[in-house]
């Protein structure tokens, strides 16, 4: 039986940053960030490829909470997303996560690697990404 990937995204206004599972589930990396600058049917065009070419059976997407819990227009926003996404992909899982918590700690992570500005910005959302799905994973393996 052929396993089914994991598809993390960090949904931003105008970049979408991807992770994904290998095939095993274990490990999880950056796969990308689409530009889009606030279109959607770039990143659903997008998405439908890369679902296409690695077998997907979950989307988990972060949600952007804020510290004290009160919903953002951010959440609105991503909420739009996230409808688009299931009507879209109706035979894929979609999930979310709280991501109040990734986006500071891409940031350590950069801050750590010693990344440069310019490059910043470009693997903040992969990076995010990749810490969305890793806490859905680990979130699912306590569970298990």
């Amino acid at each position: 039986m052929s396993s089914m990937r994991k598809l993390g995204i960090d949904y931003g206004d105008s970049r979408v940053g991807l992770a994904i599972t290998d095939i095993l589930n274990i490990t999880v990396q950056g796969l990308e960030t689409i530009h889009h600058k606030g279109n959607d049917k770039i990143v659903l065009k997008r998405l439908e490829d890369i679902v296409a070419e690695y077998e997907i059976d979950t989307i988990v997407v972060g949600l952007p909470i804020n510290m004290d819990g009160s919903k953002t227009i951010r959440v609105e926003v991503t909420n739009k997303f996230i409808h688009k996404l299931k009507c879209k992909f109706n035979k894929i899982n979609i999930e979310t996560i709280d991501e109040r918590l990734t986006t500071v700690a891409a940031h350590k992570t950069m801050n750590f690697l010693n990344v440069n500005k310019n490059e910043k910005k470009g693997i903040v959302d992969t990076i995010s990404a990749v810490y969305i799905l890793e806490t859905y994973m680990n979130k699912i393996r306590n569970q298990n």
